[in-house]
């Protein structure tokens, strides 16, 4: 994804008063440390090794962030989605019904 769209996001997320819980692609682009509006992982490297309490944090983002993640992942094994051709508002109120559903399905 490129900056501008990344910045067109956050934007709206912004206006609309929500948050998103993302992985570490949108890294960086949340300048406001008072009120971010996507949270990210803590990243780890060779060199800076992360403390206990952001080994917690991510694990909590990770659990957060699951069942979105395989929702979508059934989503796309099951090809729901393909031959959609609706409105993009009526297609994010289907599939946030199906991600329900899925997920109901899935916990069964």
């Amino acid at each position: 994804m490129t900056a501008a769209r990344h910045d067109h996001i956050l934007a709206h997320l912004r206006a609309a008063g929500l948050g998103a819980l993302a992985d570490l692609g949108f890294r960086g682009l949340d300048n406001d440390v008072l009120d971010p509006v996507i949270v990210t992982n803590f990243h780890a490297s060779r060199t800076h090794k992360l403390t206990p309490g952001q080994q917690d944090a991510n694990r909590v983002l990770a659990v957060g962030r699951a069942p979105v993640e395989h929702g979508f992942a059934h989503l796309k094994n099951w090809r729901t989605l393909t031959k959609l051709r609706t409105d993009p508002a009526r297609a994010t109120r289907l599939l946030r019904a199906l991600l329900v559903l899925t997920n109901l399905e899935v916990n069964r």
